[in-house]
């Protein structure tokens, strides 16, 4: 077996947590959810204890789309390689709000659905963000024209139209039902990388102030609408200190789970500035998290085409180094840009040059997939 399983469904049953830089929370874990549903506070619990024997890993799109193929069942580019699953499905509602029956990815609703459910059959978990239309301009969730955010809190301009785009994505998250009938329960990351300016929520662009009471105002709002399967990610870009990584932070109360994002550019070949970044900033969030009782997470990563042979070994496992993190999700494999003529991809496919080095990466006994969260 590529891992303990046994030992790992023992440690889950029993409650049993390892040594390490992270606190075993178990008896002080809480969803900020009070009425989340049985399902969404066992996988939450679960997270957990999952980060006492390794980090989860995630693909954006993974089962809509890969490298020179769409919408073919069953596959994955991840499952082409390691013939495994993702334990961590990404994807993105942007486009609900309008009502279009694609996502901002060209992914359809119908179908998102779909693997949603499949994957959850299957043990798998998925996470969802939420690319918004900026709501004072009506331009995509980049136009960051500033105070779009207060236009949307009560007594706004356009509190009634955010209220009708948080009604569908309540309808959405409701939708998402297993067998038996019970919610799925979902990692949800709204206003993500919020510590960036690029987004009509981010920093510059509203205030601390305002941000807090858009996040308060999401989260009381759909448990209004009767949602409790979610689980509430709050996500950053770069930062450089606790107090910049909780400069819009709701409070513990109104989060799950921390995380940043951070990807590796083609000035940085060897990942140094990567592994020094991530490192830095887990050190930062490890401490918030262990004081809060909170999991954490690298909720987005990845080195655009993959140039590197030996990246995920010799980079990525080496920049999430010794932290006992949650996840870690790699984003799209889109394939050809027609626009941008070139390849976009962040995950290997079949004959791409990280392909025996993600196989490696695969074997390690900390990175689970989904065979090992059954």
């Amino acid at each position: 077996m590529k891992k303990n399983i046994l030992k790992l469904l023992l440690s889950l049953l029993t409650g049993i947590s390892c040594s390490g830089n992270r606190i075993n929370i178990d008896t002080n874990l809480s969803l900020s959810d009070k009425k989340a549903t049985p399902e969404t506070i066992l996988l939450y619990k679960k997270l957990n204890q999952l980060t006492q024997k390794g980090y989860l890993f995630g693909h954006q799109d993974d089962l809509a789309y890969g490298v020179n193929w769409k919408y073919e069942n069953g596959r994955s580019d991840i499952k082409d390689v390691v013939d495994d699953y993702p334990a961590i499905y990404g994807w993105d509602i942007a486009g609900l709000e309008k009502d279009d029956v694609n996502n901002i990815d060209g992914v359809p609703f119908e179908k998102m659905k779909q693997y949603i459910k499949e994957a959850n059959n299957r043990g798998g978990i998925s996470t969802i963000s939420w690319h918004l239309d900026n709501p004072a301009t009506g331009k995509n969730a980049w136009d960051n024209t500033p105070n779009a955010v207060k236009t949307v809190l009560p007594g706004g301009e356009n509190h009634e139209k955010f209220i009708l785009w948080l009604d569908k994505a309540a309808v959405f998250f409701l939708s998402l039902k297993d067998k038996k009938g019970k919610n799925i329960p979902i990692l949800f990351r709204p206003y993500h990388e919020l510590t960036g300016g690029w987004f009509w929520w981010g920093k510059g662009n509203c205030t601390p102030e305002e941000f807090k009471s858009l996040w308060k105002f999401t989260f009381e709002y759909l448990q209004k609408k009767g949602v409790h399967n979610l689980i509430y990610v709050y996500n950053t870009s770069s930062f450089n200190s606790k107090e910049d990584f909780l400069s819009n932070y709701p409070g513990s109360e109104y989060a799950d789970i921390l995380s940043f994002d951070s990807y590796q550019n083609n000035n940085d070949k060897d990942g140094k500035k990567f592994i020094e970044e991530v490192q830095n900033q887990f050190k930062i969030i490890n401490d918030i998290g262990n004081a809060q009782h909170k999991p954490i997470a690298l909720a987005e990563a990845g080195y655009e085409a993959i140039p590197d042979p030996k990246w995920w070994t010799g980079v990525l496992d080496k920049a999430i180094g010794a932290y006992k993190i949650s996840y870690v999700l790699l984003w799209r494999n889109h394939g050809w840009q027609e626009k941008e003529q070139k390849m976009h991809y962040y995950a290997p496919y079949k004959g791409q040059i990280s392909e025996k080095d993600f196989v490696d990466f695969y074997n390690l006994n900390k990175t689970l997939f989904e065979k090992d969260i059954k």
